[in-house]
Order: structure tokens, then sequence, then C-alpha cells
């Protein structure tokens, strides 16, 4: 059995597209559909708000939506949400209803202490789980993490183990030299790409965090771009997951007066080796973000680098591609932090669908904005 999922892990590496065959980026386009709010309600218990990370299943049509409360209103959770049919000649849907909550529990059925999870990402898997993470609380001395978690019962079932370069020094207060991720910095992007033809075949995740590590930063004035790693892992159906490789996410230099700029959301596409990647400022002016696509042909395994707070001459990062600046639809953007593929379209196309964090503040909202994501032209990779 050992032999027999060596083999599929390496199948999967040989036929990964990270490798130099996937050079081009994808001819796709997005139409805006419109937006839905959620408003701000008590839902069996709980303060529905904070969604910071979103995810599509496709077999009962349903999306799960994660929100970021610490356990502080009530016990960490997601939510299951139903898209209404949309009204005839439309493609937004009717509205957007809440049709449960499920509460995260640890592997002895817990629920998890108020202060002691800051979930952020979510992506449901092929065996019908789903894989969470937390940022953690690094000035708690609480290391973030990433766990699968049972659709039906919230209660983790497996845990992604990190590599000791994302985890924070110890002591925590005062590493030297310092390294790993930052406090309220940690694991936001978290996504799975489906490869298998059943439930049980191995499967890919992606996790980044929203910034760069301590040991990466950037040291070199000319390129503005902060340094984010990707991390790609093999899920077998026996056995740990598997870490196939790391590659570097620049992001794009924050404009002048931002306050908080990071990678909040990452979204597999149906070709391997092909991501969305949201990004998200705050600053004076409020709310901004960008979505690109992103493409992992030829990009440097970076796990066996120290630092890349240095000159990348040598690094090859992922490729990106500007998609849609979020300014550019003329309407009030709020946090947005989740993002994920969503039902087909009648004329073939998929629909996307990026939600917004409220942080439980009166003054924000719980913003949902739809697209129509099509390929202009058949690609072949």
């Amino acid at each position: 059995m050992r032999l027999l999922l060596l083999c599929l892990c390496l199948l999967l590496t040989a036929c990964s597209p990270s490798v130099a065959q996937v050079r081009q980026f994808l001819p796709l386009e997005l139409e805006f559909l419109g937006e839905i709010q959620i408003p701000s309600q008590e839902f069996a218990g709980t303060l529905v708000g904070g969604l910071s990370g979103l995810t599509y299943d496709r077999t009962t049509d349903r999306l799960y939506a994660l929100s970021d409360d610490r356990s502080h209103h009530a016990p960490a959770r997601f939510y299951t949400l139903r898209l209404d049919p949309p009204e005839p000649g439309q493609e937004l849907p009717a509205a957007i209803a809440i049709e449960a909550v499920t509460f995260l529990k640890d592997a002895q059925g817990e629920t998890f202490p108020p202060g002691s999870i800051d979930p952020e990402g979510i992506a449901l898997t092929p065996r019908q789980t789903l894989m969470i993470s937390s940022e953690g609380d690094i000035s708690q001395g609480i290391a973030p993490w990433i766990q699968e978690f049972d659709l039906t019962t919230g209660q983790a079932v497996s845990n992604v183990r990190i590599p000791a370069r994302f985890l924070p020094a110890t002591p925590i207060r005062d590493p030297d030299p310092p390294h790993g991720i930052r406090n309220n910095l940690g694991f936001e992007a978290l996504a799975v790409q489906w490869t298998g033809l059943s439930a049980p075949d191995p499967f890919r995740l992606f996790a980044a965090p929203e910034s760069y590590l301590s040991q990466d930063q950037r040291r070199t004035t000319e390129d503005q771009r902060e340094r984010i790693r990707l991390l790609h892992y093999v899920i077998n159906p026996i056995g740990d997951p598997v870490l196939v490789s790391e590659n570097l996410y620049l992001l794009e230099p924050p404009l002048p007066g931002t306050v908080a700029h990071g990678l909040t959301a990452i979204a597999t596409l149906e070709t391997e080796g092909y991501f969305l990647t949201l990004e998200r400022s705050f600053g004076l002016t409020g709310y901004s973000a960008q979505l690109f696509q992103v493409v992992a042909g030829n990009a440097t395994d970076t796990s066996r680098i120290a630092t890349l707070g240095g000159e990348l001459t040598t690094v090859q990062p992922l490729q990106k591609q500007l998609l849609l600046d979020f300014t550019s639809l003329g309407i009030p953007l709020d946090n947005l932090e989740g993002l994920t593929l969503g039902p087909q379209l009648a004329d073939g196309s998929q629909m996307l669908i990026v939600v917004s964090d409220d942080n439980f503040r009166e003054e924000q909202v719980t913003q949902c904005l739809f697209f129509r994501l099509t390929k202009t032209q058949p690609f072949s990779p």
C-alpha cells in the first residue's frame, strides 16, 4: 500500500504544471453580475459576520462561509449558504439564505475556547471534508495551523504539517533571529485542487500567509513587492500530506497611505497550475482589492532558500496577471477576503463569488460580489 501511495504521489508530482510546460495565461474574462449584502443578524444563537473564507459544494449546490470569530461572539464556526434562483432573465441570485451553522471542534470533540483560534481560510475537499486554516495568535504563543474537519460534525479529523520556517521562533516574544509567520498575518489563502476521478483519489492543497515571513522581510528598495511563500501539498487517502513544493508569490506594491495590504484568498482553476488570487488593501481612502490570474509554470522551488529578503536574481516567482481592479466597478467596497468559483451559469460559464469580512462592525457590511468567468477562446496548456 505504501508503495502504491508513493507511486501516486510521484505521478502527481511528475505531471504537475509547476514544471516548465506551463508558461502562458488563460484567456479569461470577467463580467460583473451584481452585489448582494447579507444583513447583520443572529442565526441559531450566533452573530453572523466576519466571513473571511468561502468555498462552494457542487454536489449540494451550497456555499460554506467561514467566520473569523475567535470564539468570542460564539464558538468558531462556518455557515451553510443557499443561493436562491435568479429572477427570470437575470443571472444574479435573488437572495442568499443562511441554512445552517456548524461549530468547529478539536480532535477531542470540544469547541475551541475564546482566543485560541483565528479561522481564516476554508476549502472543500473531494472527500467531503473541509480544510480550514487558523492564523493563531503569535503574540500569545498560539501557533498557526491547517486542519481537516468533518463537514457534518465540524470535528477535526487530521492535521497538515506546516514547515518549521513558517512557525514563529521560540521564545515567541524575542526570537533571534526572527522567523516565521507574523502576528495576524498567517494563513488566509487556502485552496484545494480536485485532480482525481473519485473521492478517495489524491488531491492538491495550496496555502499561503497573508504577508511575508519574518525572515523574508524585503531588504531591497528597487523592488517594492513583498515576498510570500505559497505551499503546495498532495493529500493522499492514507498517510500524511506530502509537501511537493513551495513557490514565491510577489505581492503588488501598496498605494501611498496604505495601512494594511495582503493576500487574502486563492482559488484553483479547472486547468491545473492556474489560480486566481485576491489582494486586499485598506488605507486613507478606504478598501480596495485586485484579482489576479496566476500561473505556476517555471516557478522556483523556494523550500530550501533560507531567506527571500535579498536580491531575487536566481528565483523565478509565480507569474501573475491583473484580471480585475475592483475599484473599476464603481461601487463602495468593503473588506474583501473570501473567493470561490461557484455554480455553472446557463451559458456554460462559471460564477465567481467574492465575500467581505465586516469585522463585526456596524459601519461595515457583508458584501457578496458575483461575476461571470469565461474563457474567450479554446485553450490547451
